[in-house]
């Protein structure tokens, strides 16, 4: 009997240490190999093994919470199943041939820090379901071919630190809405084809350290909101139609005109 017992425990022991994700997540993952051509990947996956030794795939507690397949020769479309993947923190497809829009469906992955999708072909516009990624820190879509304005919904990213969206093809004005991002650090919006003024509410942002709009249409009087961004270190405002005279403070000298 005793010997049943140990025979039965380990028997569970063995069943759970090889627990797999969800079907839903699977089948998540699945639609990505083969919307984005999995068979020419660099580092491919077998489909019949356990999703757990699929390569850039990371598993939590039986959850995929990672998925980093940066340099791996993906070349298709995000398929909307991407949404599935509802537990996932970082999403690193940066480097490879992806094309198309980010689908709508990205706004369901609410635990999401990290987004990086820079170096590939994606196109059409940012859709507006991004203003649902609450725990969003990161957000690399940078050389690109993404159209359209910057949504007013990037503004209810309260977590976001790091917005890098330059050498795009963005258009239309910078939103009020990004003086809500109050723990940004880093906005990098060169080269586009933005127009427009720089938004009064970029005031708000005391924790930027860069601020980078070279290189698009931007016109008008530099706000000397700009002046209370007192942990500014690289501003950059090139090619574009400012006039004017742009006040900064440099504590503890008082502001000087840059």
């Amino acid at each position: 009997m005793k010997t049943a017992k140990i025979t039965m425990l380990l028997c569970l022991v063995t069943i759970f240490s090889f627990a797999n994700v969800t079907t839903k997540e699977k089948e998540a993952l699945v639609a990505l190999h083969n919307s984005t051509n999995g068979s020419s990947w660099n580092t491919t996956w077998d489909l019949s093994s356990p999703v757990s030794n699929w390569y850039g795939v990371t598993i939590e507690d039986e959850k995929v919470v990672a998925l980093n397949l940066e340099f791996n020769n993906l070349e298709g479309q995000l398929p909307e199943a991407l949404g599935d993947l509802v537990n996932l923190r970082e999403l690193n497809l940066f480097r490879n041939n992806i094309s198309g829009a980010i689908p709508s469906s990205i706004g369901n992955l609410k635990a999401l820090k990290i987004i990086n999708i820079a170096f590939n072909q994606l196109e059409d516009e940012l859709p507006n379901s991004i203003g649902d990624l609450s725990s969003l820190e990161a957000l690399l879509l940078f050389m690109n071919n993404i159209e359209g304005s910057i949504p007013d919904a990037i503004g209810q990213l309260s977590q976001l630190q790091t917005l890098e969206l330059y050498n795009n093809k963005l258009s239309g004005v910078l939103p009020n809405s990004l003086g809500n991002l109050s723990n940004l650090e880093e906005l990098l919006v060169s080269s586009n084809n933005l127009t427009g003024k720089l938004p009064q509410s970029i005031g708000n942002l005391k924790d930027l350290k860069i601020l980078s709009v070279f290189d698009n249409s931007l016109l008008g009087i530099v706000p000397n909101a700009i002046s209370s961004l007192i942990n500014l270190e690289e501003l950059v405002l090139a090619n574009n139609a400012f006039f004017g005279n742009c006040l900064l403070y440099t504590s503890p000298s008082p502001p000087r005109p840059y």
